[in-house]
């Protein structure tokens, strides 16, 4: 499993409605995507959004890379969007779990 941490910080004075629209689009077409596993997102007190996304494998993570819609969310955030952000591709090394009662 490939796990991908987005950290940013969103610009002053966007069009909150305008991003939230494209976030919703990219959801529906990357949730469609085989190999997609899911995504968890959240919000620190200060600004701070992180969002953690969870693929199959390299191989699942390039093609939503190259997606088209994506690619161009991709300069929309670092154009408009994003004031800052960090993006980070891990491996899974270890995973433990424990069900609900």
């Amino acid at each position: 499993m490939v796990v991908v941490t987005f950290r940013n910080r969103l610009n002053p004075g966007i069009d909150e409605q305008e991003y939230g629209q494209r976030v919703g689009k990219l959801f529906e077409i990357v949730s469609a995507m085989p190999g997609f596993r899911g995504i968890r997102s959240y919000a620190a007190e200060d600004g701070e959004q992180l969002s953690l996304i969870e693929f199959d494998s390299h191989e699942s993570l390039g093609a939503w890379r190259e997606q088209a819609e994506h690619r161009i969310a991709q300069e929309l955030g670092k154009q408009r969007y994003y004031a800052e952000y960090h993006l980070q591709i891990c491996e899974l090394v270890r995973e433990s779990h424990k069900e609900p009662a």
